[in-house]
């Protein structure tokens, strides 16, 4: 995904403090005002220790001056001014730095030099020096001054191992030195003689002097040793270095450190001859002090002193060790420290400036070799702008090149090593917009004061322009780029930069944009997706967004007045828009203001009356305040969203559609946080190239790439890789895939990809690879048309002759068959494929499980019931991990998909069924789902009773459920199957069981009252006081089955309806009740319950159905297209509310496609549909297989999707004579003329006439009546009848139109990619 890669944190100007931890080595240096905190040996960042964190009121330009590092109390202490911050290591969390204390001196007594150890802090000020001792009083930290002098101001000061002398560079003893002294260290005496002191001190002229206490009188110190350059070298050497005046550096190894690794390499080397072991072992056991001075040619010394703690000091030895080879060092560093590495068997080597560290190996060092040294990090150099605070960062239109603005300044960056690192290129001291050109190599600045734009070349170029509110940068063509600035009233100014053959700026045209008024927000369209020939492509460069939150997207013009031309727009209705990004692919996020906080919105520019645009809402609290937003591509054309805030950055990317999750367009695939290394908040956040992210707080820079394998070599998976998995095409054997395609009937094509995909599994096994090579199987395979298939109806098998038997073929080897898919199958659940979550491999198995079922039933089971059956399986398969695993399923990747529990399947799936002709099979195979016993509540979660059309086994069904309700749990309750007998009239049944029912309390009443009869008025209304009664003790299926007994249907289901909100209850005892599809009772609930529901819902298969049932089969048509404000303003039924369309389910095409010309009225209500509409649903379709990520299937729907529809019109005879003997047309041939279908239609086996059309005029001319001339007009009446019969039948826009072909606009690929 996205790691933390790099970190720029400003080159240390002075020497660095180092902290030895148990599990790493630190170094400490202080930046600007705070406190960078690095591992030594990678120089990663550790934590930015804030001065603002113990001071917040603070608001100085100050820097930290000082730095001190407690070893043991594992303290670091900095001081700015008077004031002193502490911070400590968390006791609980070795990574954690915490607030630990704080110091404030008077005000004009500032810090002049820092020193802790062991609980002792010594502060040197202006006014002499302090010793502060630490007291834990309750667990609160203070310091209590211990000591103090008012000497001379001291700049550096040392406390003694004992902790009871203290050096300064102006103390009361003064040890002269002939230069001033820039570092001080005392040396820590081994165990036997511990009480003993030695202190080194380092001059400004590089020369290292020894002093030790005197004998007599051990509170003083004496020179004892001095190392220079010129003792370090021959003669002639150091005669040669002084004439070049060269420079030197010396240092001091500590003994522990350097005996550590030591002994590592003599434990892991057992060569007694060899020479590096022997000196290695000498230096051990001899106890040296060693000496390291390093040379401008960066070559080194190592100096050795014997004999330190030996008495009388005169025995002092020292002689030169090694001599190194020149250029083992690139350059001479003002300070270098030898610390542990994480290797025991190596030193760190770490110099400054500019920032370094290597490894050391020790034997090649102690032979002066230049293999010695591995350069492992580098730092940047120091400029004076890395102090100051980023305000934003500017990039190039690539990426490639980025510019950091700060409060004073800024700085120019190429991006490097495949997006990784940052290399600097470039400076400004002052600027009030800046754009960033060449890949980084050229900038421009812009300053208000004099509104002239600069561009820093070689020379350097200046233009004067107006003023202006924002720069950025067009992608260039390596002879040329444009600049494009936005004035302050909104003129837009288009600037060309010439780069070869020399350097000139040109203002080209200034206009603005064709706009009613002025905009709210006009900003740059994000062009990273732009590459390689696209550049010749017209893209857009401007999003303008108005005050009523109206997006305009604009493209350059040249050559016209206007300059610019809008490319589309979007109505979002969203105001008080704060923020707005958009995206190459006209994506666009948008940030509103809300009382109770944020909206963040994602909207799609292809608005049509299928899709508003808007693809993503969420609602962020006051506390999440969105900062910054910005975009970038993917090599395959795939947008990332940035959302910044405070502390952190998420990622939102686009998640593939599946077609029973009801998951976000968008989600956040991955999110980075800089909050456990600085807490300063984020300045800004942006994209670069390759995918890598830049993020701005305080001074610091933080680089996030690719991630790296330890190998150094770039993971198997980074974030582009990662979207394109979650959101890209799928491979044919995905399971979404799959189930698609035998959704849209490809069945002999979902067994190729099974045969494929056991054949590859098979050739991995034997061959012994990880994961399978998939082919992928040819495009034009899904475009083949399916077979015929008869719905309903057993394919046609082979006969020889009338007698002859089926002839059945065996399968042969690699041929699809029971054998393969069980070993398949076998092998799958022993090793899933890669990438697929728990819910996509469950799914995986049920598809290809019931592909193999379907194929062994001789397709027994028609199309329509075959996706019944999937959906079927999907929804136990979901509802099993949900109640198995709360937290399944989730995914293996970043994105987790939270699947819940779902008490039913979603109304499509029951109209599959509903639709179906197979109900008869697919109830057994509800029932065998149920484990044989069906309840209501499966039968409610499976919609059997919306599904089912036959009277009788709606009722055989009911009978069913009564019985398995009444067994089950064992306790034999006559109350729970009242409700249902009664709806089937077995009042004496139930009354039957009732005497069953000894234990049950109400047994004896209810026997009484089941004795009566309840076809007389008295018992039925008897009957209907006690489902009152029971609805006042909240009994209400009760009640509802004693307002079946006392025959009030309609009471009964306004139970269920309005108590039980079971609409699905109250229409299977309505079906079971009337019989009828057009009884009353049924009709309400269809009108006034579930029409209101579908609308209210945006749920148009439930809506196709309800109009389905009321014989409306125009209108069931027509809701699957058509608006339902449209739907709703054309009929009699109140609606309230109308929910969100949802058009984002190509199954709607497909239900469409099946109804459309099913029967007469489906026909008539297909035809006024418009052409335009049905291509723009064609379309959206189209785009949400693309969303699906099955773009094969999205190309074969546009393909072979045929737009002849049915037309209704009346044919007009030709002109003849009457003709008194001509036999008069019956009515069959009347209605066949009236209602003409399209040839595609007329093809059709069977058509189901489910309207009255004996009321259509006759298309000849009637005969002439007796009594009237044969010259007289009749037109007027002619015409008449036809308007009134086209008003009747709601046919007149289609009359009119079936005169002309229906047009449809030539298909574009480019209106849904």
């Amino acid at each position: 995904m996205l790691d933390l890669v790099r970190t720029f944190t400003g080159c240390p100007a002075g020497p660095l403090q180092h902290l030895i931890l148990p599990h790493a080595t630190l170094i400490v240096y202080p930046s600007a005002e705070s406190v960078v905190l690095l591992h030594a040996s990678t120089l990663t960042l550790v934590r930015v220790l804030a001065f603002e964190e113990v001071f917040p009121a603070i608001h100085s330009r100050q820097s930290v001056s000082y730095l001190a590092v407690d070893p043991g109390m594992k303290l670091i202490v900095a001081s700015m001014g008077t004031r002193i911050a502490v911070w400590s290591l968390s006791e609980v969390d070795n990574k954690t730095w915490r607030i630990h204390s704080s110091l404030i001196f008077p005000e004009d007594d500032n810090v002049t030099t820092l020193e802790s150890r062991s609980g002792l802090l010594a502060v040197g000020s202006q006014s002499g020096l302090s010793v502060f001792t630490l007291i834990l009083d309750d667990g609160l930290p203070t310091w209590s001054k211990k000591w103090s002098s008012s000497a001379v101001t001291p700049y550096i000061a040392a406390f003694a191992p004992s902790l009871t002398n203290i050096a300064t560079t102006a103390q009361t003893q003064s040890i002269p030195h002939a230069r001033p002294v820039i570092n001080m260290k005392w040396r820590y005496p081994q165990a036997s003689s511990r009480d003993d002191v030695a202190l080194y001190t380092i001059t400004s002229d590089s020369v290292l002097r020894i002093f030790l206490p005197v004998i007599d009188s051990p509170q003083r110190l004496q020179l004892h040793a001095s190392l220079d350059l010129f003792l370090s070298l021959p003669l002639s050497v150091a005669y040669t270095q002084s004439l070049k005046g060269a420079e030197s550096k010396i240092i001091w190894l500590d003994r522990a450190v350097l005996s550590n690794v030591l002994n590592a390499n003599l434990q892991l080397r057992s060569q007694n001859d060899d020479p590096q072991l022997k000196k290695m072992q000498e230096i051990s056991n001899e106890g040296w002090d060693l000496f390291v001075r390093i040379l401008g040619d960066g070559s080194y010394i190592t100096t050795v002193v014997a004999n330190i703690d030996r008495r009388p000091p005169t025995l002092l030895q020292q002689y030169t060790l090694i001599h190194s080879e020149p250029r083992v060092l690139s350059l001479l560093p003002l300070h270098f420290y030898f610390l542990p590495n994480p290797d025991s068997t190596c030193l760190t080597l770490v110099t400054s400036p500019p920032l370094s560290t290597h490894d050391l190996s020790v034997a090649p060092f102690i032979d002066g070799k230049s293999d010695a040294l591995r350069s492992r990090a580098r730092g940047i150099e120091k400029i004076s702008q890395d102090e100051a605070k980023i305000v934003r960062l500017v990039r190039t239109p690539s990426g490639n090149g980025v510019g950091v603005v700060r409060s004073e300044g800024g700085s120019v960056w190429r991006i490097s090593e495949n997006g990784s690192n940052m290399v600097r290129s470039g400076q400004w001291s002052a600027a009030d917009h800046v754009v960033i050109l060449g890949g980084g190599n050229l900038y421009a600045t812009y300053s208000s004061q004099d509104t002239t734009l600069t561009l820093h070349s070689h020379p350097i170029v200046t233009l004067s322009i107006p003023p202006v509110n924002f720069l950025f940068s067009l992608p260039y063509d390596h002879s040329q780029e444009y600049i494009i600035a936005i004035t302050t009233d909104f003129d837009i100014i288009r600037i060309r930069v010439t780069l070869i053959p020399h350097f000139s700026l040109m203002l080209q045209s200034r206009n603005s944009l064709p706009l009613p008024q002025l905009p709210l927000l006009l900003l740059p369209v994000d062009p990273m997706a732009w590459s390689g020939d696209q550049l010749r492509e017209e893209h857009d460069v401007l999003l303008s967004v108005s005050d009523e939150g109206r997006l305009e997207f604009w493209v350059p013009e040249e050559g016209t007045s206007l300059g610019w031309r809008s490319s589309g727009s979007v109505k979002t209705g969203r105001r008080k828009v704060r923020m707005a990004r958009c995206s190459s692919a006209k994506k666009t996020a948008l940030v509103v203001r809300q009382p109770d906080g944020e909206e963040l919105t994602i909207w799609d520019s292809k608005e049509s009356e299928f899709a508003s645009g808007l693809e993503y809402r969420r609602m962020l609290s006051l506390s999440e305040r969105i900062n910054d937003l910005d975009w970038t591509s993917t090599p395959d054309k795939q947008s990332i969203l940035a959302v910044g805030f405070t502390t952190y950055v998420e990622f939102l990317c686009q998640q593939r559609m599946t077609y029973f999750d009801d998951e976000p367009g968008w989600v956040v695939c991955w999110k980075i946080s800089i909050e456990q290394f600085v807490p300063y908040p984020i300045s800004d956040s942006i994209w670069l190239a390759n995918g890598s992210f830049l993020v701005g707080a305080g001074h610091q820079l933080f680089l996030f790439g690719q991630p790296k394998s330890s190998d150094g070599r770039e993971a198997t998976e980074g974030l582009f890789e990662h979207v394109a998995r979650h959101n890209g095409p799928l491979d044919d054997y995905h399971p979404q895939m799959l189930l698609q395609c035998l959704l849209w009937g490809k069945v002999e094509l979902v067994k190729e990809v099974i045969v494929n995909l056991a054949r590859s599994l098979q050739v991995a096994r034997e061959s012994g690879l990880q994961a399978a090579q998939w082919q992928s199987i040819p495009t034009e395979q899904y475009l083949r048309p399916n077979p015929a298939r008869n719905s309903g109806k057993r394919s046609a098998k082979l006969y020889n002759s009338l007698f002859d038997n089926i002839r059945e073929q065996p399968p042969q080897d690699g041929e699809f068959s029971r054998p393969l898919v069980m070993s398949l199958i076998e092998n799958l659940e022993a090793q899933p494929l890669p990438h697929l979550t728990p819910n996509e491999h469950a799914h995986l198995l049920v598809l290809i499980q019931t592909t193999l079922e379907v194929d062994e039933q001789h397709r027994a089971l028609d199309a329509n019931g075959l996706r019944y059956v999937m959906s079927m399986r999907s929804f136990y398969i979901l509802n099993h991990r949900a109640s198995s695993d709360p937290n399944s399923p989730q995914s293996k990747g970043s994105i987790p998909r939270h699947v819940g529990w779902r008490e039913r399947l979603r109304y499509r799936d029951m109209i599959w069924a509903f639709h179906s002709e197979s109900q008869e099979i697919l109830l057994d195979i509800s029932t065998t789902a149920c484990k044989g016993k069906m309840r209501w509540s499966d039968a409610r979660a499976l919609g059997v009773f919306l599904w089912l059309n036959s009277t009788e086994t709606i009722k055989s069904q009911i009978e069913v459920i009564a019985r398995n309700e009444y067994m089950a749990d064992g306790k034999r309750d006559p109350t729970t199957c009242s409700l249902f007998y009664f709806a089937l009239g077995k009042v004496k049944l139930v009354q039957g069981l009732w005497r069953q029912a000894a234990w049950h309390k109400e047994q004896a009443m209810m026997l009484k009252f089941l004795n009566n009869d309840f076809t007389q008025p008295r018992w039925r209304t008897a009957a209907l006081k006690n489902a009152y009664a029971l609805l006042g003790k909240q009994r209400f299926e009760y009640a509802a089955a004693f307002f079946l007994l006392g025959n009030s249907l309609k009471d009964a289901v306004n139970v269920c309806i309005k108590q039980l909100s079971d609409f699905q209850l109250a229409i299977a005892l309505a079906r079971a009740v009337e019989q009828d599809q057009e009884k009353p009772v049924l009709c309400d609930i269809l009108r006034n319950t579930v029409i209101p529901t579908a609308f209210g819902k945006g749920n148009r298969w439930l809506g196709s159905w309800a109009f389905w049932l009321l014989h409306r089969r125009d209108l069931a048509v027509r809701i699957l297209l058509t608006p339902l404000t449209d739907i709703a303003d054309s009929l009699d039924i109140r609606v309230q509310e109308i929910g969100e369309p949802h058009y984002d389910d190509p199954s709607l095409a497909l239900l469409f496609s099946q109804l459309k010309s099913k029967t007469l009225q489906a026909a008539k209500g297909t035809s006024e549909i418009s052409g335009q509409s049905e291509f723009n649903f064609v379309l959206q379709m189209a785009r949400v297989f693309c969303r699906m990520g099955c773009h094969s299937l999205a190309l074969d729907l546009v393909q072979s999707w045929s737009f002849e529809r049915p037309s209704t019109y009346l044919h007009e005879a030709p002109e003849q004579k009457p003709d008194h003997s001509a036999v008069p047309s019956s009515s069959s041939t009347s209605r066949h003329s009236a209602f003409a279908l399209e040839p595609a239609f007329r093809r059709q086996s069977s058509i189901m006439i489910d309207m009255d059309v004996s009321s259509l005029p006759s298309t000849r001319k009637a005969s002439p009546s007796p009594g009237v001339r044969s010259g007289s007009p009749q037109e007027p009446t002619k015409k008449e009848d036809v308007g009134s019969f086209e008003r009747k039948a709601g046919l007149g826009k289609l009359m009119k139109s079936a005169k002309h072909d229906v047009q449809v606009p030539e298909f574009n690929m480019d209106a849904f990619f």
